[in-house]
């Protein structure tokens, strides 16, 4: 009798054994992931770029350098990536839009939801050569003014810097000056 009782527990085992380990498996992800989020915290931030207070882009009169009024609104609807600086466009520009073009065409098929502007601060002529090569970028004119009023209120060196605004045309991300591409590129894939 006593016997019987004490090989009972190993049938058992052996008979559950199956179910115990299916059961075991089954746990392990939600035991690992509470110990994950109890123990080991996320930092919290994601994102490469400054996230800004969301606030809608303001409606002030811009014209293309062809002299067609322009307006954020017709962007409605897609990503836009802005930079602003004068139409000498010194290499902090350069790598600014360089970089803005190179964004768009490493987000492949959605390229079509991201849009690139550069705010042009001055009056001068844009050389050809700039026109060239950032092919597809919208060149809008804006004073100085208007451009802080647009993008920021309290930067006083614009150029090279690159703000992101949402689809519903809310100013939402700037990236630092000569951010890392492949950080920029994580930001926009998690955005798109």
């Amino acid at each position: 009798m006593m016997s019987a009782i004490g090989a009972r527990p190993s049938g058992h085992w052996r008979r559950y054994r199956v179910l115990y380990m299916v059961l075991l498996v089954c746990a392990a992800p939600v035991i690992a992931s509470y110990f994950a989020y109890y123990v080991m915290p996320p930092s919290g931030r994601t994102n490469y770029g400054e996230l800004l207070e969301p606030r809608p882009l303001p409606s002030v009169a811009l014209r293309t350098v062809d002299g067609h009024p322009f307006s954020f609104a017709v962007l409605a609807g897609q990503w836009v990536m802005v930079t602003a600086a004068d139409a000498a466009c010194d290499p902090q520009c350069q790598a600014a839009l360089l970089q803005m073009r190179q964004q768009r065409l490493m987000t492949g098929k959605d390229r079509d939801r991201l849009e690139r502007v550069w705010l042009i601060t001055d009056d001068a002529p844009v050389a050809s050569q700039l026109q060239r090569d950032y092919e597809g970028t919208l060149l809008v004119r804006a004073s100085p003014e208007t451009a802080r009023t647009l993008l920021v209120s309290d930067a006083a060196e614009l150029a090279g810097q690159i703000w992101l605004v949402d689809p519903m045309g809310n100013l939402m991300l700037c990236w630092p000056r000569d951010p890392k591409p492949e950080r920029v590129k994580q930001d926009i894939a998690r955005l798109l």
